[in-house]
């Protein structure tokens, strides 16, 4: 029996010293439950709030239309056929059909690469969750033209609000991780930016709970699937504006001190907030006299020369890692097993299942084992998966239990994405880029990522066709080598400044190493340091006439 735990809790401790005060032996299970509750505790409530609001309307969206259409594919098409036949007195041929339904499936994709490209003036003009609560529109008027659809005999509505949807994607998958990592402390910047994943995976999961012939996935009702899109933008219109816009933007590009300290007072849960405001200032001063940079510009910029070949790579990899042509094959392995048809939605409930938990269990552990890590791991560990996938595939045959073994390694693809690759790429966008430059990152991220996103689904067809079975070792590939690449270039962004995570970056760009005077000037406020500063304005010029460092040490 285990006696009573004590545990000394000090919020000047890291996470890792809290649990090694405990001054009794508990086990593994006890050590990970008391691991997740001291996460929690440094989180604000208003910060959560935040955060959930944000992306039940955003990246929990986005989720939700990658899975919406797969319940009802056979009712949509009928319906493409009968309106057809109305109109032209003939049924639809094969072939239009087949490529009005392609259309209907990758002009999301379209609609999320024109989403990419107008977020960087939105989040500029509106603020980052300005943009978000905007976004909004867009997938009001998209679920009007996608419910409505079947009672206005019109299929061009319905492929009009996929369109349409697809921009709401676009904006959120950028305006969205750029509010987190902008109103997150640093120490909680990667779990916090991974309810961006989290989200993506609970909207896919209760897409395929929704497409169940129980509930909406049936004829009478497959409108009403798109319809409930209505309900997290109702949401997050109800939040979201009671919550601070983010104090980075505030600050920096508001030059509203006062509704920054406020806003990070609401985010942390304490008044004096001094040290993060000196933070932001160090990257103020870091780069004072910029304007925000457009894309064109960023491009050219030296300095940040490795951080856009890092995030293309990434966001690349992200949409051409090989999930999406998973659900290609699930319904014919989950039928090969045995599995009778009539209960394969059912069975795939699970991997909506496993995505959830994995990303879960991602957001509670990226700040122990830290964000490269899980990248990497997560990409390697597919690029293993798809693999051993691709011998069960051609044994599926020839042994008898062949079957179940593949459905493990899909599920082990699946999870393997969601512990890393799902949501960090998000994370490290916003990371590797100061103020100045973030948008125009996301643009080019959103852009990249929406580009490989539409093409998987043009050119997978063609690829399966020609290579059969062995398709899944072209993912394989693009997995080990977006593993190898961030394994050599990118430097672990845990629990660092965004002014550090750039100085990481300098050698590589082949810029001068920092001048002890800059490091100072450029140090952010910590624990041990405390830093004051008189400031003379004189003819709209900051004078800095005294500067003055007392350390300080916990003990």
């Amino acid at each position: 029996m285990m006696k009573s735990i004590g545990v000394y809790l000090d919020s000047s401790l890291s996470l890792e010293r809290q649990i090694s005060s405990v001054y009794v032996p508990i086990n593994r299970t006890m050590t990970g439950v008391l691991w997740i509750f001291l996460l929690f505790q440094r989180w604000n409530y208003r910060l959560v709030i935040a955060a959930l609001a944000g992306a039940v309307g955003s990246s929990f969206l986005y989720g939700y239309n990658l899975s919406v259409v797969n319940a009802p594919a056979v009712y949509i098409k009928a319906f493409y056929n009968e309106t057809w036949s109305n109109r032209y007195g003939q049924p639809m041929e094969n072939g239009t059909l087949t490529l009005l339904w392609s259309m209907m499936v990758s002009i999301f994709a379209i609609g999320g690469l024109v989403g990419a490209l107008i977020v960087k003036s939105l989040v500029k003009l509106l603020g980052r969750k300005g943009a978000l609560l905007f976004n909004n529109t867009f997938a009001v008027v998209a679920v009007l033209l996608m419910s409505l659809s079947e009672v206005a005999g019109s299929f061009e509505m319905l492929m009009l609000g996929r369109f349409i949807i697809g921009i709401d994607g676009g904006i959120a998958l950028s305006a969205l991780p750029m509010y987190l990592g902008e109103i997150s402390p640093k120490k909680i910047r990667g779990s916090l930016g991974q309810i961006t994943s989290v989200l993506i995976c609970a909207g896919v999961f209760v897409g395929q709970i929704l497409g169940l012939p129980e509930l909406l996935g049936k004829e009478s009702s497959w409108p009403y699937l798109f319809g409930f899109i209505a309900v997290p933008a109702l949401i997050q219109l109800v939040i979201l504006p009671f919550l601070p816009e983010s104090p980075r933007y505030l600050q920096l590009e508001k030059q509203d001190t006062v509704r920054a300290e406020k806003a990070f007072q609401v985010f942390l849960g304490k008044k004096d907030v001094s040290k993060e405001l000196e933070e932001v200032w160090s990257e103020h001063r870091a780069q004072q006299n910029i304007r925000l940079v457009s894309v064109v510009e960023l491009l050219k910029t030296r300095s940040v020369r490795w951080q856009i070949i890092t995030v293309i790579i990434t966001m690349a990899c992200y949409q051409l890692c090989g999930l999406n042509a998973i659900w290609f094959y699930t319904n014919s392995i989950f039928s090969e097993a045995g599995i009778q048809k009539a209960q394969i939605p059912y069975i795939t409930l699970s991997t909506g299942a496993v995505e959830v938990l994995a990303s879960v269990l991602s957001c509670l552990t990226i700040e122990r084992l830290g964000h490269k890590a899980l990248l990497i791991g997560g990409f390697g560990l597919m690029s293993l998966f798809f693999g051993l996938l691709t011998i069960s595939l051609n044994l599926q045959k020839t042994v008898s239990w062949m079957p179940y073994l593949s459905i493990v390694f899909i599920l082990a693809v699946i999870a393997s994405f969601c512990i890393g690759p799902g949501g960090i790429p998000f994370i490290i966008t916003g990371e590797l880029f100061e103020q100045t430059s973030r948008p125009a990152a996301f643009m080019v991220a959103g852009s990249v990522s929406w580009i490989s996103n539409f093409s998987v689904g043009l050119l997978f067809p063609f690829i399966q066709q020609a290579l059969g079975n062995f398709c899944f070792l072209v993912f394989a590939g693009v997995c080990l080598a977006g593993a190898t690449y961030l394994y050599i270039v990118l430097p672990e962004t845990k629990n660092k400044t965004f002014v550090e995570i750039s100085q990481s970056f300098a050698k590589i760009n082949k810029l001068p190493p920092m001048t002890t005077e800059q490091k100072m000037e450029n140090l952010p406020v910590t624990d041990e340091v405390i830093v004051t500063r008189e400031i003379n304005v004189v003819n709209g010029q900051a004078n800095n006439e005294h500067e003055s460092l007392e350390m300080e040490q916990n003990f």
